[in-house]
């Protein structure tokens, strides 16, 4: 695998693994469109899928490494207390988790469906413009309530919600966030939370992945590329976090609607003209 295509993956990763566009989507529209065959199994790709996840995880952990050290500290009280939380951080803690559980059931019992039946152009484009235009819909509900009134009812939804993520296209971040502003969250409380959500998520997937990994042993020969891949897609996912924190504090989330739409439109039209074939 060329440096240079690592370099771009990773950076395609770390952007879109936190704006709400996609970075499934994304990580198989890119190869395709510029004609890229780097990897000659499924086991290989998933390799790498692994090591641009692992560097998402760790920009996200970093940028909120204050509120991810109270959650757990006040969230592991109620493990070794058997009392109800003591602050709304430990509450949050634990509704946070709760909110990973339908992705996770989802995933672990459809993962071969999953890889196999979705993630061609065709879907992923349809993907991005159906759901970008859910998140515009949503983003234009008035929303006043904080992350602090997070409830079980809001873990149940926007959890159920995440778990559509698991189509390319769709994008966890985008999903969670159209199920936030749904619930009547302000726009910054939908995407901390979202952002916060993906923790476990992120963390889940890599453990898992990995374990299938290293028993299969698919990673010969990109020891080095994975090593470039964590690398961009950390940096970029942290640029990526900051610069969308900082947007949705004075605007609204409707850039990243057109964008969605007018990729997915792009798409369609690449299809429709023969330029590339609708393959997985």
């Amino acid at each position: 695998m060329p440096i240079f295509h690592a370099i771009v993956l990773g950076l395609v990763q770390g952007l879109s693994e936190f704006l709400p566009i996609s970075s499934s989507g994304h990580l198989l529209i890119v190869p395709w469109l510029f004609g890229w065959d780097d990897f000659d199994d499924e086991s290989l790709k998933k390799s790498f899928d692994v090591a641009l996840h692992l560097g998402t995880f760790i920009a996200v952990l970093g940028y909120f490494r204050r509120d991810v050290k109270v959650y757990v500290i006040e969230g592991t009280k109620l493990v070794f207390s058997r009392r109800r939380p003591s602050t709304p951080d430990g509450r949050l803690a634990w509704l946070f988790v709760l909110a990973t559980v339908p992705a996770a059931l989802v995933g672990a019992l459809f993962e071969d469906t999953i890889d196999t039946r979705l993630g061609t152009p065709f879907i992923i484009a349809l993907s991005l413009i159906g759901f970008g235009v859910l998140l515009g819909i949503a983003d234009r509900s008035a929303g006043r309530r904080k992350v602090e009134s997070f409830g079980t009812r809001d873990a149940l939804v926007v959890g159920g919600m995440q778990a559509l993520a698991l189509n390319p296209g769709t994008s966890r971040s985008g999903i969670t966030m159209t199920g936030a502003r749904w619930m009547g969250f302000d726009r910054d409380a939908a995407v901390r939370a979202s952002f916060v959500m993906s923790l476990p998520v992120i963390f889940g997937a890599v453990v898992f992945k990995m374990a299938k990994l290293f028993s299969e042993g698919g990673y010969d020969g990109l020891l080095v590329p994975m090593a470039v891949g964590i690398v961009t897609s950390c940096v970029s996912g942290l640029v990526a976090v900051w610069g969308t924190i900082r947007l949705v504090s004075t605007r609204t989330l409707m850039p990243f609607v057109a964008y969605r739409i007018g990729l997915g439109v792009f798409v369609l039209i690449v299809l429709a003209a023969g330029w590339r074939d609708n393959i997985g």
